[in-house]
């Protein structure tokens, strides 16, 4: 009998009726539907899925992890490029069922299950008017976002995720739950804001919420052979903008596909994404500046719409079982070299899905310190993120080279870290750059809470008590 199937076995033995959720083994029928992640790339056979549908059930198949030394992942949305949520003959935790979300709108705060997606937070706090911080998929699960920080269209305005992050239900190493806040572990709350899923797993979230009702955003795009006028424009522009408005630089192939007019389908592009919290009138002078200075774009298709509308808006883009390869970094400043190499990757842009995006995370994203969260780079100005996509696996290598080689180009024009949520699996050494002088703090928390790091199928923080 195979370790996978005694895995499964056993599970079903040991825990049988007191699991109430779902053990899948390599033998079960759902198995290969139940092992996939976002990632097509990714194709890994762990021995037991165990599908929680409550924190007891996650207490369970931690302690079944733990007992047997079962290398163990955690997955919530499944989204993570280096397909952190899965492994080879261990245990995933799959958190998928605990996707209940619970607004309260008199406090502006919203419950949110360790399973749920992005889509379905902002399809309930958007019937009130409200919205937190999060990524721009929606499909995005909430847990893999936020514990890496979380990064998107209302950065500037709100902050990161991890900003708004007011308490964490957890289950620890040792099978014990525990509540984590300002008040509650202080040093753990500390940590999971920003230091990924080494520290336990969390079962829920608590998030303040903020008035965001209708906004005026959408994608504005020039020729890509306008790419170093742009880039060298929008630098100087967006972080003198007003903190309401949020726009990230993108090179992207247009979609053959409405919205899109039929004469720039499949156009190579540069471009804006906004994100403008107010009317058309504000928006439009907010932009201004930058517009004012530029040739007009083949499309400025900017226009009212729900936050969780934008939110969504590259969902069917980018579906589940694409080839997907990234690199990031973080940036201080986009010198003229770095305009210039830009412009040449964005030129040579691979497949239709593939992209560059250049996220700002300034604004209120900078009102923190680098030490007051474990997300350390609070004085960079973006995170750049070079992303091969294509749904072939013949492509898988064409998509994989560019993105190496555009980081490799960029990556002495950057701060020297990277947004870890965006990272593949690419050593120590580029773990700590991305923590800088919080790893040696991240390191004792750690050994406090998982001292034999269990929890190790992410951008791994290594235990160390002094």
């Amino acid at each position: 009998m195979s370790t996978s199937a005694t895995a499964a076995d056993a599970a079903r033995r040991e825990l049988g009726s007191t699991f109430g959720g779902q053990l899948i083994g390599p033998d079960d029928a759902e198995y290969g539907e139940a092992r996939k992640v976002y990632n097509g790339m990714i194709d890994r056979r762990p021995a037991l899925i165990a599908r929680c549908a409550s924190p007891d059930d996650v207490v369970k198949a931690v302690a079944f992890a733990s007992d047997r030394d079962l290398v163990l992942a955690v997955r919530g949305g499944g989204h993570n490029g280096a397909g952190l949520g899965t492994c080879d003959d261990g245990l995933v935790i799959d958190l998928s069922p605990l996707g209940d979300v619970q607004v309260d709108p008199e406090a502006r705060t919203v419950r949110v299950g360790g399973g749920s997606t992005w889509g379905q937070v902002d399809r309930a706090t958007n019937e009130h008017g409200l919205a937190t911080p999060s990524g721009i998929i929606s499909t995005t699960g909430v847990g893999g976002l936020t514990l890496g920080g979380g990064m998107g269209h209302l950065t500037r305005k709100f902050g990161l995720t991890i900003d708004n992050l007011l308490e964490a239900d957890m289950v620890l190493a040792s099978g014990d739950r525990v509540r984590v806040s300002g008040d509650e572990h202080p040093d753990l709350y500390w940590a999971i804001r920003g230091g990924g899923g080494n520290f336990g797993v969390v079962t829920s979230f608590l998030f303040r919420l903020h008035e965001v009702g209708t906004i005026f955003g959408g994608p504005t795009f020039w020729p890509v052979e306008s790419a170093a006028e742009v880039l060298s424009e929008y630098r100087e522009f967006l972080p003198n903008a007003p903190r309401e408005l949020n726009g990230f630089f993108a090179f992207h192939i247009v979609p053959p596909a409405p919205p899109f007019p039929e004469e720039i389908h499949l156009r190579k592009v540069c471009g804006v994404v906004w994100c403008y919290l107010g009317g058309e009138e504000e928006a439009a002078k907010a932009m201004a500046p930058l517009l004012d200075a530029l040739p007009e774009p083949l499309l400025h298709g900017v226009h009212d719409m729900p936050h969780s509308a934008l939110q969504s808006a590259f969902d069917g883009l980018y579906p589940p079982g694409d080839q997907w390869y990234w690199r990031a970094d973080f940036v201080k400043e986009i010198p003229d070299e770095a305009v210039q190499i830009h412009a040449k990757f964005g030129a040579d842009v691979p497949t239709m899905q593939s992209l560059m995006h250049l996220y700002p995370i300034d604004g209120a994203a900078h009102d923190l310190s680098s030490s007051d969260t474990a997300w350390s780079y609070r004085d960079a100005n973006w995170a750049t993120t070079y992303a091969g996509v294509d749904p072939d696996p013949a492509n898988a290598g064409a998509v994989r080279r560019w993105s190496i080689d555009y980081f490799e180009a960029l990556h002495p024009y950057s701060a020297g870290g990277a947004y870890v949520n965006m990272m593949m699996d690419e050593g120590q050494e580029r773990v700590r750059a991305s923590y800088r002088d919080n790893y040696d703090r991240l390191s004792r928390v750690k050994a406090t809470y998982d001292p034999d790091n269990l929890f190790r199928i992410n951008q791994n923080i290594e235990p160390r008590a002094s």
